[in-house]
């Protein structure tokens, strides 16, 4: 289902884009009232309430796709990025001092400190 709403939100996306420079601005009328050529194809208003139209429809699917593709990510997802990091254990948990921060280590650097015979001595 995800991948067919994200089709077409894509879809539509590039749909919009091309209704929307398919428009012409507010003064493109201006060169017309001077000699242009009129618009009779589509009546005296020309294709304004139809292009209108299909763009209030394309901005509805629009914003419909997305917020269904937003709720599908937020409820789907029960992964954590901090998934993959060790809680340390009660044993391990030692009192700090007030105002002194506290990084976790990563299970690989505490076996290696905890080994000493794995450094080589230096003289």
């Amino acid at each position: 289902m995800p991948t067919i709403l994200t089709v077409v939100h894509i879809a539509v996306c590039f749909f919009m884009v091309i209704i929307v420079l398919l428009q012409h601005g507010k003064g493109a009328d201006v060169g017309a009232s001077f000699g242009g050529s009129s618009q009779s194809l589509f009546g005296t208003e020309g294709p304004v309430p139809l292009m209108n139209k299909i763009t209030t429809m394309v901005a509805v699917v629009f914003m419909v796709t997305s917020v269904s593709l937003a709720y599908i990510s937020s409820t789907a997802s029960t992964a954590s990025v901090m998934s993959d990091v060790l809680q340390p254990s009660a044993t391990e948990e030692k009192a700090v001092p007030a105002g002194e921060k506290v990084i976790p280590m990563p299970q690989a650097v505490a076996e290696e400190a905890a080994t000493p015979e794995a450094k080589p001595a230096q003289e």
